[in-house]
C-alpha cells in the first residue's frame, strides 16, 4: 500500500467515526439498500476515468469512495454522458453527481450542490501552429475560428454566449473533441484547465498546446436532490471534515500534482 492510500485509510476512520446517518428520506432508502448511487462519466481526468483493467479511478471517485463508507455502504458508479448526469439527478437515478460539474445558478435552480472542492477555469487545447492566433477573446471570437466542447458543459454555454461568432461543434466525451483538434478538423477544444492539462500529459509527443492563462474562473462541486435538507447537511459536513482533517489535499496532491496514475489510463 503507497503512502497516499494509507493517509486516506487513516483519514477515513476518523471520518467514519464522526459521520452520524440521519432518518431523512434518501439517506433512508441509500442505508436500506446499502449503496449509494454515484452518476458519473468515466471519462473526465482526472476527476473520472477508467484503468487498463477497467477499473473506474479518479480524485472524485475517491471522494465518493470515503464518502459512501463513511454512511456503511457499498458505493455504485453509474456511468452516463455528461450532458445526462443531473436529469439522472433530478429523476432519482442517482443520489449524487460527480463529473467535474460546475456550481452555477442554471444548474443550482434544480439541483443543490456541495463545495467547491476544487476551482477551475476554462482553457484552450489546440495546435501549435495555432496557440498564437488564440491568445485573447477578441482573436477566438471569429468565424474562422472552430471550437469543440463537451455537450451539455459549461464549456459549450461559454463559447455561445463570450465567443458567438466561432464555429462550435459538441461531443458526448472529450475522447472525440481531442481527435477532432489532432486530426485538424477543429481549431481548439475547450474545457477545464485540468482536463486539458492531462491531456498534454497524455500526448507528449504531439504538436498539442494549451493556452496557460484561464480564460474564466469556475467552483467545481457535487451535485444533490432539491429539497433534501438532511442529505443536504450530511454532505455538507462530511466534505467540510476532509478538508479538516486534510484528506482532500492529499487527494488532490495526488491526482493533480503526481502523474503516475496516468501509466494506468487506456
Amino acid at each position: 500500500m503507497n503512502s497516499y492510500k494509507r493517509i486516506l485509510v487513516v483519514i477515513l476512520l476518523a471520518v467514519v467515526s464522526i459521520t452520524t446517518v440521519s432518518g431523512q428520506d434518501i439517506i433512508k432508502r441509500i442505508v436500506k439498500n446499502g449503496e449509494l448511487r454515484l452518476g458519473t462519466t468515466t471519462t473526465q481526468p482526472p476527476y473520472s476515468l477508467k484503468t487498463k483493467d477497467d477499473v473506474i479511478v479518479g480524485y472524485e471517485i475517491d471522494i465518493a469512495k470515503l464518502l459512501a463508507s463513511s454512511m456503511n455502504v457499498e458505493l455504485k458508479i453509474v456511468e452516463l454522458p455528461f450532458n445526462g448526469l443531473l436529469d439522472a439527478l433530478e429523476k432519482g437515478k442517482v443520489d449524487i453527481v460527480m463529473s467535474g460539474m460546475t456550481i452555477n445558478t442554471e444548474r443550482n435552480m434544480n439541483v443543490a450542490f456541495v463545495g467547491p472542492y476544487m476551482v477551475s477555469g476554462k482553457s484552450i487545447l489546440t495546435k501549435t501552429v495555432s496557440l498564437g492566433k488564440l491568445k485573447d477573446k477578441d482573436q477566438i471570437n471569429n468565424s474562422e475560428i472552430s471550437l469543440v466542447t463537451l455537450k451539455g458543459s459549461t464549456s459549450e454555454k461559454f463559447v455561445k454566449t463570450s465567443l458567438p461568432k466561432a464555429q462550435l461543434t459538441t461531443t458526448e466525451n472529450y475522447e472525440e473533441a481531442i481527435k477532432l483538434v489532432m486530426d485538424d478538423k477543429v481549431t481548439g477544444m475547450i474545457a477545464d484547465i485540468e482536463i486539458i492539462q492531462v491531456t498534454m500529459m497524455r500526448y507528449q509527443n504531439s504538436d498539442l498546446a494549451i493556452l496557460e492563462e484561464a480564460l474564466t474562473i469556475e467552483p467545481i462541486g457535487m451535485a444533490l436532490p432539491a429539497n433534501d435538507h438532511l442529505f443536504l447537511n450530511l454532505v455538507e459536513n462530511y466534505v467540510s471534515r476532509l478538508k479538516l482533517t486534510g484528506a482532500l489535499e492529499q487527494t488532490q496532491k495526488y491526482w493533480f500534482k503526481n502523474g503516475n496514475w496516468l501509466l494506468q489510463m487506456k
